[in-house]
């Protein structure tokens, strides 16, 4: 009986800097989303609601910011970057969803 053929070598730094590189776009694409939450909540001109709006989005943005600026120093440094921790997916998943509850909020 023939063993199995052995998988091809790999590079293991293509994947970590995808990660970085996605990690990269999710921030820029959440930057977007912050400023146009602001924008929206201001665009009635500023009130109360507004301003707790977009106090809101600009924390949430800042904490999605911390953990993806974590994230990608630790892809960036060398040897194999270990796993994202579940609290710090967590905390980004939180941050996105209450963007997107946001949005709802300023779209009624």
């Amino acid at each position: 009986m023939t063993s199995p053929p052995t998988p091809p070598n790999r590079d293991p730094g293509l994947q970590p800097e995808r990660t970085r590189l996605a990690w990269r776009r999710t921030t820029l694409s959440s930057t977007v989303a912050a400023v146009l939450a602001v924008r929206a909540a201001l665009h009635g001109g500023v009130n109360a609601e507004g301003i707790i709006i977009c106090a809101l989005c600009c924390a949430l943005w800042l904490g999605f910011l911390a953990v993806a600026h974590r994230r990608i120093t630790t892809l960036a440094a060398a040897g194999t970057p270990p796993p994202l921790t579940p609290r710090h997916a967590t905390t980004a998943v939180l941050c996105t969803v209450a963007v997107a509850v946001c949005a709802a909020v300023l779209v009624y």
